[in-house]
């Protein structure tokens, strides 16, 4: 299997996006700890896959969360080898709307997450030769409007990637970004409260659609996590049916 022998953590892992991710590795392979604030869809995922899923009821912003994340996967499944760091959560305003509690929600979930998972997980990654995939937006690299506070943080997320990425080559980590368009509930909502914007995005689309969580997103996650991709690092994979290009 493609990622047998694999143990992952997969924050904000229960539902959307992470969600699928976990599942799919889990199908492939690997051994996963989903951290999550959703405990009724955390609880599902761990009962479905009782000998591959661990599920921590936990929230991303708090330091001693990655700390707990990366003792859970060594007591558990015996070694930790790659991090995805999928959670974020944000409220979308005009910049000049923006509030304090909106940039730090954004920030703390986001950013600091990300970096603090990343810092937690590397002794042990430094000593599997591990692989981190970090999620960056389209929305940030585009710059879409009422979008300010996610941009923001998602951009530093990246920046803060090919840093690290240039960093602990020397360790054997890799270090990389996934950037995708999943119709996920957030999307669907947003489609609903924001129809033009949503149509604008699907109209910049070459396939035509938004990506399947489970089937367009997820296994660039895992290939990313794989042997298959072990001289990648510090990319940006577009899994975004072509909506935005990096140059």
């Amino acid at each position: 299997m493609q990622l047998e022998d694999k143990v992952v953590i997969v924050t904000g892992g229960a539902a959307g996006i992470g969600g699928a991710v976990s599942k799919v590795l889990a199908q492939r392979g690997a051994k996963i700890v989903a951290v999550d604030i959703n405990a009724d869809a955390g609880a599902q995922l761990e009962s479905e896959h009782e000998d591959s899923i661990a599920f921590l009821e936990r929230d991303v912003s708090q330091r001693e969360t990655a700390e707990l994340a990366v003792r859970t996967a060594i007591d558990r499944f015996g070694s930790l080898t790659g991090l995805v760091n999928n959670a974020h959560a944000s409220r979308q305003a005009p910049f000049s709307e923006t509030t304090d509690e909106m940039w730090d929600l954004s920030f703390s979930t986001g950013f600091t997450a990300t970096r603090n998972f990343m810092i937690a997980a590397y002794p042990h990654l430094a000593e599997s030769g591990g692989s981190i995939v970090n999620f960056g937006s389209g929305a940030a690299i585009i710059g879409q409007p009422t979008q300010a506070a996610y941009a923001a943080a998602k951009e530093a997320i990246r920046g803060l990637s090919r840093v690290v990425a240039n960093e602990w080559a020397k360790d054997d980590i890799r270090v990389n970004i996934v950037s995708p368009m999943a119709m996920t509930e957030g999307v669907k909502t947003w489609s609903q409260s924001a129809p033009d914007l949503y149509q604008e995005s699907l109209q910049k689309v070459p396939l035509g659609r938004f990506g399947d969580p489970a089937s367009d997103v997820a296994p660039v996650v895992a290939f990313l996590l794989s042997d298959d991709s072990a001289y990648i690092t510090g990319q940006t994979l577009m899994a975004d049916g072509g909506a935005n290009k990096l140059y």
